[in-house]
């Protein structure tokens, strides 16, 4: 009689829904790319969404993580802390963000570091906002630096495919 292996437990992201995770879970499944915190701007009649390439004055731009996160509202009221409830409202997370992907049923890429298990895979995939944006402070008018990539997904991150087997060396 073969005995049948225990299961896997699931990860949390996906064995639990976005309300029922701790603190914890919720905090970790930021990536720590930074594109939430780039200025958008929608058009008034269109409600279009444009992305720029300027960062929040919080965000290190060497590190693409907040400088305050704890007391970000102090300093940037306007700054969306997230939510299960908020998710439902926004449209402008990025479609790499983990928070949407996995309100979406889709499983975290394997850059994200919590597959990967290192917080780099997310500057190698090219997902971080690192050596891409500018300041606030910098920038002037916004509408001067409105770009596509923050709404994209880079050929790098997207899912590795399994080498194509050929035929066996001789």
């Amino acid at each position: 009689m073969t005995k049948t292996p225990p299961p896997t437990a699931l990860p949390f992201w996906q064995a639990k829904t976005l309300e029922q995770m701790s603190r914890a879970e919720w905090e970790s499944l930021c990536d720590g790319c930074g594109r939430c915190c780039l200025h958008k701007l929608r058009d008034d009649d269109t409600e279009e969404l444009a992305y720029t390439n300027v960062a929040c004055r919080l965000l290190h731009l060497e590190t693409a993580r907040c400088a305050d996160y704890e007391h970000r509202k102090k300093w940037v009221p306007d700054c969306v802390r997230l939510t299960p409830a908020q998710l439902k409202k926004i449209d402008w997370l990025p479609p790499s963000c983990a928070y949407r992907l996995v309100a979406e049923g889709q499983d975290l890429p394997w850059w994200h570091p919590l597959v990967s298990g290192r917080a780099e895979t997310v500057v190698e995939a090219g997902i971080s906002v690192q050596g891409k944006v500018i300041p606030e402070r910098e920038a002037g008018a916004l509408e001067e630096h409105i770009v596509d990539w923050p709404g994209r997904i880079p050929k790098g991150a997207r899912p590795k495919r399994a080498a194509k087997k050929g035929p066996p060396e001789p």
